[in-house]
């Protein structure tokens, strides 16, 4: 059972707390408005969602999905803004967020702030947050981290009926205006791999299909794929010449054959997985999460898996998939398979000896051995980046996005923020830049002495020669620009609140519905309340002597529909990640509160 103080039940839609939202502000002005700027004022008698994202992330990217049936289904009178509020240095360039924008075909108006200035007025904590306001201009709700659809939904759907009875619902068009569209061969191109043709294969990620090139990497020879897939990303080829396609928002892998043209379904089941799905099993029966990359290695395909923090594999020869490295926890630890942590591994090359990572999160170059033991060569953690050259454990990168084996047996790293391709030598244990002036560069393929970058911001492959020596670069360093919350030293209390949305109790038939995983950076911060458990609440216990650090927080609960003659109710997972940057003062507060659905009492 759980000990936690049952979740309040959420008021009746005319008590809700009167919560006045505050304006939008942001010194990157507006996108998808047609050039106008908006206001809350603009916005009055209609039901508004603010969601707040950045585009580096993969729970963001989640949540911008479960927004559009919502979207489509109240178009007039729901307006979805989306707040763009940056964690890497590369998300706060507005030509950026305006490449985002279209990139994930997001519809509706973005308020580009730089500066983090709504994001503070609105005390948001995490990326994905979302912040519900009623038509007369109050803030309801806030919801953070993924899996609250079905919670919005209803509340939508109560303020609708709520408003439109004391006639301050106001219906009618909204004010996204669709940017005019641009013609090129491809548009945010993901991925590319060399078939044995010599064509290269690209995934069209924008326009759901793959693009055959011919050697020249720009005359398109033939597209591929109608309907099959949404956003594909990672492509690896067989030894039989079969291409596995990590079909990223479908949740799936499908496999190519350049032969017949045919596509075929190997894994997934369109779902995306959640906590407590299946880990291993037949493929076309588990779940998968947004894979991002796949790579052929030791007899298998290996998937990075982005969606959870994870490495999977598939077997061709069982069909079946299954976990091979990751717990899901979002960070970075080293050490065996099992225990250790990525954040959105996104890029995967193999050697005989080891499978290469680009854990783009923690701006990390990875690896794991064939022991099955994960090692960092580049990267320190969620909050330091840059671009600095140099010896490994200290050299920087900034959200890399793919990896690439050179014939040396050192490593082109493709630097997507820092719009470099970097190299590791393991050998030497450094860290050098082979080329600038890329602009978003996720993919790199090896072509004889020649290497062929996919610059994904420009829509196009780009083919140099690998330099005999490196560019000389100026180091830059950065660490996340987010503000400290003042904590007091001692004891603080860290509550998790969470409110089960109208119609839903947390549904402890079958055992705890809730869990709460809490650690710190660095781990001295925490002389006591660090671990798993099942309560919405920690008691944590900061050490004095340790002024600044950060605290990871991980949060779960399932709710279920509370109709006791349901036997078989539908039941909805809500889960976030937050990683608070925090400031041990003597004025510091000392209970800490991380809204997952609901509004703070």
């Amino acid at each position: 059972m759980n000990d936690a103080a049952p979740a309040p039940t959420p008021a009746p839609a005319t008590r809700r707390a009167r919560v006045r939202a505050p304006e939008l502000i942001g010194k990157g002005g507006w996108i998808n408005t047609g050039g106008k700027e908006l206001n809350l004022a603009d916005l009055r008698g209609r039901v508004v969602i603010l969601d707040f994202w950045t585009f580096c992330c993969i729970n963001c990217l989640h949540v911008l999905d479960e927004l559009r049936e919502l979207e489509e289904k109240h178009r007039d009178t729901l307006v979805i803004i989306g707040v763009h509020s940056p964690k890497f240095v590369h998300e706060a360039e507005h030509q950026a967020v305006v490449d985002a924008v279209e990139r994930y075909e997001v519809h509706h108006p973005v308020l580009d702030d730089p500066e983090l200035a709504t994001w503070k007025q609105y005390a948001v904590r995490a990326w994905p947050t979302l912040v519900v306001i009623d038509p007369e201009g109050y803030v309801v709700a806030q919801h953070a981290g993924e899996g609250h659809a079905n919670a919005i939904r209803t509340l939508v759907e109560e303020l609708e009926a709520e408003h439109g009875a004391k006639g301050t619902l106001r219906r009618g068009d909204g004010p996204y205006v669709p940017p005019e569209p641009v013609a090129t061969d491809l548009r945010f191109p993901g991925k590319a791999v060399l078939l044995p043709s010599g064509n290269f294969l690209v995934s069209d990620t924008t326009r759901h299909q793959l693009v055959e090139l011919a050697p020249d990497g720009e005359s398109v020879v033939r597209r591929i794929g109608d309907g099959e897939f949404r956003e594909p990303q990672g492509l690896t080829v067989l030894p039989d010449g079969t291409v596995v396609v990590a079909d990223t928002v479908n949740h799936a892998l499908r496999a190519y054959d350049p032969e017949s043209g045919a596509i075929e379904l190997l894994a997934g089941t369109g779902k995306q997985w959640w906590q407590g799905s299946p880990t291993s099993g037949p493929a076309l029966e588990v779940d998968l999460s947004s894979p991002w990359d796949v790579a052929w290695w030791q007899g298998k395909v290996w998937i990075a898996m982005a969606g959870v923090h994870q490495l999977w594999t598939y077997d061709p020869a069982t069909r079946t998939v299954e976990v091979a490295a990751g717990t899901t926890n979002e960070g970075l630890v080293d050490g065996p398979a099992a225990e250790a942590w990525f954040a959105q591994p996104s890029g995967l090359a193999a050697t005989e000896e080891r499978l290469w990572i680009a854990d783009s999160e923690t701006s990390a170059l990875r690896w794991i051995d064939t022991d099955g033991v994960v090692h960092t060569a580049v990267g320190t953690g969620l909050f330091d980046f840059g671009h600095r050259d140099g010896a490994a454990g200290q050299a920087l990168l900034q959200h890399p996005l793919g990896v690439t084996v050179l014939p040396d047996g050192s490593v082109a790293v493709s630097d997507t923020y820092n719009h470099a391709l970097r190299r590791f030598d393991p050998a030497t244990g450094e860290v050098t830049t082979l080329a600038t002036d890329l602009r978003e560069p996720s993919d790199a393929v090896l072509v004889g002495d020649e290497i062929v970058v996919v610059e994904s911001a420009r829509h196009r492959l780009t083919r140099l020669r690998l330099p005999e020596e490196a560019v000389q670069v100026e180091a830059v360093a950065h660490r996340t620009q987010r503000e400290a919350t003042e904590v007091a030293p001692g004891r603080l209390r860290l509550d998790v609140v969470f409110q089960a949305p109208t119609g839903q109790k947390l549904d402890e038939r079958y055992g705890p519905s809730t869990r709460l995983l809490v650690s710190s950076t660095p781990p001295e911060l925490l002389l006591a309340g660090e671990g798993t458990g099942t309560d919405l609440f920690r008691e944590l216990d900061l050490d004095p002597e340790i002024t600044e650090g950060v605290l990871h927080v991980s949060a779960m609960a399932a709710s279920c529909d509370d109709d006791p003659a349901n036997e078989y109710p539908a039941c909805h997972v809500h889960q976030q990640d937050w990683g608070v940057p925090v400031k041990v003062t003597a004025e510091g507060m000392q209970r800490l509160p991380l809204i997952l659905a609901g509004m703070d009492a």
